[in-house]
């Protein structure tokens, strides 16, 4: 029989240890194989990378809405007003409290009692109810005696004995009787439940709507982000477009400096030629040096929106030219605008019906409200510390109260003024709200329309001029032209191209911002 159940204990054994391995192996390999997002991956190969990782705008957007941290704070206060609502839900369960206390007595307190003896014998009958009442006080002086109570000494008798009796129980009721003990417990328990509250329940609502205006909070932060990573990338793509102008400049310079060096050597052109050359150059080295600067620090504005290291080796993908492809067919998307999906009216309007709710709230306040609780506790008092000859006394109650509101000076009813007041605040801010909003969609449309006609006019402009230039370059080789032609030539070509992807810029980041005022999410 022993071996039957050593051998059953060791195979149990066997089967919880095989389980419990199983269990750990499928968690770890449940672990190695959860696949890593692509920002996740995007971002271990710039840490590791000596060369620019490059990333596109939809990939910067991605990265943006894991790391950033508005969008973790947002995430984080959704969650706080979810525990918030949850726990407002908990005020309809009963409400179950453990108590427990202890005093201890410094100074008892004294109880006089003033007996008129010679009138309470007569009424009583003589000499037998004297008897009695010196019978109580003796009885009294043995309790007092008990827990400690030295009595006072009575006085000297000058009658018969029985009066002497009397005598000295009334002296000692009149000089006091100390009541109590030194050492007094309670334990117990209470329980409180809400049958009938209407404000508790129309709170409940008020609780969803603000998880409600949380996530709207975050959507906007969200928006917000968005803007701030397409108007970074742009940025970058600007700043590299107005570099490789400058570069060119300074390459261009560069070449004809050379160039007015062969013919100064040959003395076909004059000093004067050959010093406004090099001026040329020497004007173009600080605003290469500027571009280069601005597409580093563009490039930090980007990481810190995206919420990396700005150390990380990263880069970005495509140039300005790449959006000017739909210039024309963005512009017109937008003809019929409509702000049912702005961030800022969807959150006043969660706000008017909070309000409206309040209002709500403040009249239920006039309604009566019923509650049921419940206790029970156990008491004991002694002079000593002696647990186990305490004498526990126990005591409970069920009680259904009613609160019937009748009159607070009118306190009730100015708060339902109040919250009235406020209620029209956020109607007339809504209305306010909703004119700005509709001017800065108007100021979008606007931009992007007469940007869009700026970047055909420099389409054609940056046309022109490069042949001018080059007309301009091929006549100053041969001697047909001065240096200061070309250079007049060079100076219009780089602002043409300048004009040209400023443009195109402004488009980009003023549609940006019409999406974020229209509440185009990051998917559209």
């Amino acid at each position: 029989m022993k071996k039957t159940a050593v051998f059953s204990v060791m195979v149990s054994g066997l089967l919880l240890f095989s389980m419990a391995a199983d269990a750990q192996y499928r968690t770890g390999k449940g672990q190695e194989e959860t696949p890593k997002t692509e920002s996740q991956l995007i971002l271990e190969q710039a840490e590791s990378s000596e060369s620019p990782v490059v990333i596109t705008l939809e990939q910067a957007l991605e990265i943006a809405l894991s790391e950033n941290v508005s969008v973790k704070v947002a995430d984080l206060e959704i969650k706080r007003t979810q525990y918030a609502k949850k726990g407002a839900y908990a005020a309809l369960f009963p409400q179950i409290d453990l108590t427990g206390s202890y005093q201890r007595t410094i100074k008892r307190q004294v109880m006089y009692m003033d007996i008129d003896t010679k009138s309470m014998s007569s009424m009583m009958g003589g000499s037998s109810a004297t008897s009695a009442l010196a019978d109580i006080m003796q009885r009294i002086a043995v309790l007092e005696q008990a827990n400690g109570i030295t009595p006072p000494a009575p006085s000297t008798p000058s009658t018969p004995e029985t009066d002497s009796g009397a005598e000295s129980a009334g002296s000692s009721m009149s000089d006091g009787l100390e009541v109590g003990r030194l050492n007094t417990l309670n334990a117990g328990v209470t329980a409180a439940m809400p049958i009938v509250n209407a404000q508790l329940w129309k709170s409940l609502k008020i609780s969803g709507l603000d998880v409600e205006l949380a996530v709207e909070k975050a959507r906007a932060s969200r928006l917000d982000m968005v803007t701030q990573v397409k108007n970074a990338y742009y940025s970058i793509l600007f700043a590299k477009e107005a570099f490789n102008v400058y570069k060119e400049v300074y390459e261009n310079a560069v070449k004809n400096l050379e160039e007015t060096q062969k013919k100064y050597d040959a003395q076909k052109v004059s000093e004067f030629e050959l010093i406004r050359s090099k001026t040329s150059v020497a004007n173009a080295i600080p605003n290469v040096y500027n571009a280069e600067s601005s597409v580093i620090l563009a490039l930090w504005q980007l990481k810190a929106v995206l919420g990396v290291d700005l150390d990380m080796n990263l880069d970005v993908a495509g140039k300005l030219g790449d959006f000017s492809q739909q210039m024309f067919y963005d512009i017109h998307q937008h003809d019929s605008i409509s702000l049912d999906r702005n961030t800022t009216m969807k959150q006043l309007a969660i706000q008017a019906e909070q309000l409206a709710e309040n209002i709500k709230i403040q009249k239920y306040a006039n309604i009566p409200s019923l509650a049921l609780a419940f206790n029970f506790s156990m008491n004991t008092m002694a002079n000593d510390v002696s647990f186990n000859e305490f004498r526990w006394t126990p005591y409970s109650y069920v009680a259904l109260s009613l609160n019937i509101p009748i009159f607070a000076g009118g306190k009730r009813y100015q708060a339902i003024r109040q919250a009235k007041n406020q209620y029209q605040q956020v109607q007339l801010q809504t209305l306010n709200t909703e004119r700005q909003l509709k001017i800065a969609i108007r100021q979008s449309l606007n931009t992007m329309e007469t940007n869009m006609k700026s970047y055909y006019a420099a389409q054609d402009a940056v046309a022109a001029a490069q042949k001018a230039y080059d007309i301009a370059e091929a006549s100053y080789k041969v001697g047909r032209s001065t240096f200061i032609e070309l250079n007049d030539a060079q100076l219009a070509l780089t602002q043409a191209q300048l004009a040209e992807s400023q443009a195109v810029y402004n488009f980009v980041t003023a549609k940006s911002q019409l999406e974020q005022t229209l509440g185009q999410d990051f998917i559209e």
